[in-house]
């Protein structure tokens, strides 16, 4: 059985969905605006797209004809809780995450 966890750090292990995430800390943003940032198809993007809202980490809500992409910092709370459980790091700080980030490249 998959717990929630599980569904979050899995779907933090693709370097694609840790990018979406990224574009996402600006704004919300439509599906095919997101799709426009990656070499792949919309297909492949929406897949993406899926896990990420299956974890709760973003959530889809269609507005008119343009479905929209919004993140869902507070998600990473139970990702959060459980690394501060082994000291590793402070409460989450999405600027410090998005600089971490930057740092390695991703």
């Amino acid at each position: 059985m998959t717990t929630p966890l599980d569904t979050i750090f899995a779907a933090l292990a693709d370097a694609t969905r840790r990018d979406i995430l990224m574009m996402l800390l600006e704004d919300d943003m439509a599906v095919t605006d997101v799709a426009a940032g990656f070499e792949t198809s919309l297909a492949s993007v929406s897949k993406h797209l899926g896990v990420l809202t299956s974890a709760g980490l973003i959530s889809q809500e269609k507005r008119g004809r343009v479905k929209w992409c919004k993140l869902e910092p507070d998600a990473m709370r139970d990702a959060s809780v459980w690394m501060q459980a082994f000291g590793q790091m402070g409460p989450l700080d999405l600027d410090a995450f998005e600089a971490f980030l930057s740092k390695q490249g991703l």
